[in-house]
C-alpha cells in the first residue's frame, strides 16, 4: 500500500480515478490502483471516452454494435455501460464495506442536454435503470436547468454526481437541489438515503486567468475558490435544515474536487492534491497526477473550515480586474461547450466505423 495515498485515506479524504478505458480494465491497472493506491471510486466524462475511443480497443465492439442499426449515441451508451458496470463490480467490495459511502463510478448524461431539464430527468432515470448497479452515479451538469433536474432525479431515487460546478454559489445551488429532493422523499414516506456528490472544478480557474494576471498570482485562484466553497459546505452541514435531514437518516452530499491535474508546467505536478486536503471530501485524479502523488506527494495541512485566507486572495484578484462571479458563469458554459465538442467528436469516431 502506497504511504502517500494511504495518508490521505486515513485522514478521511478519498481518492478517485478520473479515467476509464477498456485497456485500464483489461490490463488489471484499475484493480492495482484499488489495491495499491487506495483508489475508492472512479469518474468519467465525454472527453475521457472520446480519448479512449481514439485507439483501437473498441473497434470490434463498435463495428458489431453499428451493424445492429443503433445510432452512434446508442452505441456509445452501450459501450460506456459495459465499461462502467465492470468497474462498478471492481469497486463493489468497497461499496459494501463502507455501507455505500465509497466505491462509486460515474456516467454522464449527454452534454447536449445541459439546458434541457425534462430530457435530462428521463435520460438519467433510464441510464441508471439500465446499469442496474447500486454504486453508479449519474452525472448531471450544474447549469440552472441541470440543477432543476437534480432535485427531480434525487426524488426518483437516482444517485447523482452534480458536475461542472465552479463557485460557492454553484455548489449551494446543487446542495439546495439535493436537499429539496431528499425532503420530498421524506414527505412521501421514502428513504432519504440517496447518495450524491458535488464536483467543484478547480484547475480551470487558474488556466482561465493565467494570461490576465501577473506571475505572483498564477495558480492561486483555483485553490482560493475551493477554500471558499469548502467553507460554504461546512456552514451548510451545520445549518438547521441539514441537521434535520441528517437526523432523519440522510447522508451529506460530499464535496468532490475535480480538474485537479496541474496544467502549468512551472507548478508542482501535485499542486491541487496537496492544497486540497480535507476530511470527508473526494479528490478525483487523472492517472498522471495519481502516479505523481504516489511517487513524491506530500500531505498538506487540511483546509480550514472558515475558508482561511481565501477571501483575501480573492480581493487581490478583484483588484487585478478579475470578476469571479462572471468568470464562474463563463467557465461553466465553456465546460459544457468543451464536453459537447468531445461528445460530437466521439460520435463521429463511432460513425466512421459503421460498416458500408
Amino acid at each position: 500500500m502506497n504511504q502517500h495515498t494511504r495518508q490521505l485515506h486515513v485522514l478521511g479524504q478519498r481518492l478517485w480515478l478520473d479515467n476509464i478505458s477498456r485497456s485500464l480494465l483489461r490490463s488489471g491497472t484499475l484493480q492495482r490502483y484499488i489495491s495499491e493506491l487506495s483508489i475508492t471510486g472512479l469518474t468519467s466524462n465525454p472527453t475521457i471516452f472520446e480519448q479512449a475511443f481514439a485507439g483501437d480497443a473498441y473497434d470490434e465492439s463498435i463495428r458489431a454494435l453499428n451493424a445492429t442499426g443503433r445510432t452512434a449515441e446508442e452505441v456509445f451508451f452501450e459501450l460506456a455501460l459495459q465499461d462502467l458496470t465492470q468497474a462498478a463490480e471492481l469497486f463493489r467490495p468497497i461499496f459494501d464495506a463502507s455501507g455505500g459511502l465509497d466505491g462509486w463510478v460515474s456516467l454522464e448524461v449527454s452534454p447536449l442536454l445541459a439546458d434541457n431539464t425534462a430530457h435530462t430527468i428521463l435520460v438519467a432515470n433510464t441510464l441508471y435503470e439500465r446499469a442496474a448497479k447500486a454504486n453508479l452515479f449519474i452525472k448531471i451538469p450544474g447549469t440552472p436547468e441541470g440543477v432543476r433536474a437534480v432535485e427531480e432525479v434525487i426524488f426518483d431515487g437516482v444517485p447523482v454526481n452534480v458536475t461542472l460546478l465552479f463557485s460557492p454559489e454553484h455548489y449551494l445551488a446543487a446542495a439546495e437541489a439535493y436537499m429539496g429532493g431528499i425532503e420530498r422523499r421524506l414527505a412521501s414516506g421514502l428513504s432519504p438515503r440517496i447518495a450524491s456528490v458535488a464536483s467543484l472544478f478547480v484547475g480551470r480557474w487558474d488556466v482561465a486567468v493565467k494570461a490576465e494576471v501577473s506571475a505572483p498570482f498564477h495558480n492561486r485562484l483555483g485553490v482560493a475558490m475551493a477554500m471558499r466553497t469548502y467553507r460554504a459546505h461546512r456552514e451548510l452541514l451545520a445549518s438547521d435544515r441539514w441537521q434535520a435531514l441528517a437526523a432523519a437518516g440522510a447522508r451529506p452530499q460530499r464535496l468532490l474536487w475535480a480538474s485537479t491535474g496541474t496544467k502549468d508546467l512551472a507548478a508542482p505536478d501535485t499542486l491541487y492534491v496537496q492544497a486540497l486536503v480535507a476530511p470527508n471530501t473526494i479528490n478525483t485524479l487523472p492517472e498522471k497526477t495519481l502516479r505523481a502523488f504516489a511517487d513524491h506527494g506530500k500531505v498538506g495541512t487540511p483546509l480550514p473550515a472558515d475558508g482561511g485566507y481565501a477571501d483575501a486572495v480573492l480581493e487581490e484578484f478583484r483588484r487585478e480586474g478579475v470578476d469571479d462571479h462572471a468568470l464562474a458563469q463563463r467557465l461553466q458554459r465553456e465546460g459544457v461547450e468543451a464536453f459537447a465538442m468531445s461528445w460530437h467528436a466521439m460520435l463521429s469516431r463511432i460513425s466512421e466505423k459503421r460498416p458500408a
